[in-house]
């Protein structure tokens, strides 16, 4: 990820920017995290913005620390429907641990070793995550990236027609299963996409910080664009999916323990590839509220993205 001749020097001392050399992504090289201050802070938030995904190394946190980190993104969230049940309790409600470990032959987080689809996190509730962190404690030795797609460049880059077919509509989010594939408790199979449980919002979205648009999908399984018939939802959803989830709109990061990474689910979807089932991977994971989705076809346009890519 790391290119020594695009390092960046913030105005904040002893803080650095090295943008990856794909569509999307950079590392903050800031010094330990807990000893951030504001002026520092502003920085690492205007790289988020900037770059969408950031990735911090080289971190050593306890909970309470990751925990304050995170507020500095916005008020935390307490994701209760993470839960599925089946885990040990949360001794910080803040705090999702994502693992395949068991105690005891109890689960100690969410997700185990399963592959997870392309999703935007949590695109299942009236008003969506903003930003999520996750910190890694530790990984197996191969395998378990988790990759990145650049929304606003997925969508500067969408076929006219097909742009045309979606401008306006929205789209609803089932709620009904996590992106492993879990059915959530209280939950019941869908039958029909059409009466699936969960919010609708517009598949083109306005990112409220940056003023621009991004594609917005939430995720693939029992999505449904109202006011179509289920066969062409299908058809232009499949179409969107295989634009939006193409190599040339990603980055994939090879994890290493101490790891945090943040990433904006606004404009950015990810998923986490596959790994040894028996190599063990405890990560803990910090999100924060959001807004309601809305679509102002006044706001800017072209990409924020394609005009980042233009000064690496």
């Amino acid at each position: 990820m790391q290119d020594q001749t695009t390092i960046t020097p913030s105005s904040a001392r002893s803080i650095q920017i090295v943008p990856a050399q794909v569509p999307l992504g950079a590392e903050v090289r800031c010094g330990d995290v807990p000893a951030l201050d504001e002026t520092a802070f502003r920085e690492v938030y205007r790289a988020i913005l900037d770059h969408l995904v950031i990735l911090i190394r080289g971190q050593t946190l306890t909970d309470p620390e990751l925990i304050a980190f995170g507020r500095h993104f916005g008020q935390l969230d307490f994701a209760p429907l993470a839960r599925t049940g089946k885990e040990k309790a949360r001794p910080h409600p803040e705090i999702i641990v994502v693992s395949n470990v068991l105690d005891n032959g109890v689960p100690i987080g969410v997700l185990r070793d399963a592959e997870v689809v392309w999703h935007s996190d949590n695109s299942y509730r009236e008003k969506p995550l903003s930003y999520s962190a996750l910190y890694a404690l530790e990984v197996p030795a191969t395998g378990g990236d988790t990759g990145f797609a650049n929304m606003y460049l997925a969508l500067e880059t969408l076929p006219a027609d097909l742009r045309h077919r979606v401008e306006g509509r929205t789209l609803k989010h089932d709620m009904t299963y996590n992106s492993a594939g879990d059915l959530r408790a209280g939950f019941t199979p869908v039958a029909d996409v059409r009466d699936a449980p969960g919010p609708s919002h517009p598949i083109i979205r306005t990112h409220p910080e940056t003023g621009y648009h991004a594609l917005y999908l939430g995720r693939r399984p029992n999505a449904y664009i109202n006011g179509l018939s289920v066969a062409e939802s299908e058809e232009i959803l499949d179409a969107l999916w295989r634009h939006a989830t193409q190599p040339r709109f990603t980055w994939h990061h090879q994890w290493r323990a101490g790891d945090i990474v943040i990433w904006d689910n606004r404009c950015v979807m990810h998923h986490r590839e596959p790994f040894d089932a028996g190599a063990r991977r405890i990560m803990h994971r910090v999100q924060c509220a959001g807004d309601v989705p809305r679509y102002d076809p006044a706001a800017k346009r072209g990409s924020h993205a394609r005009a980042a890519l233009g000064s690496r």
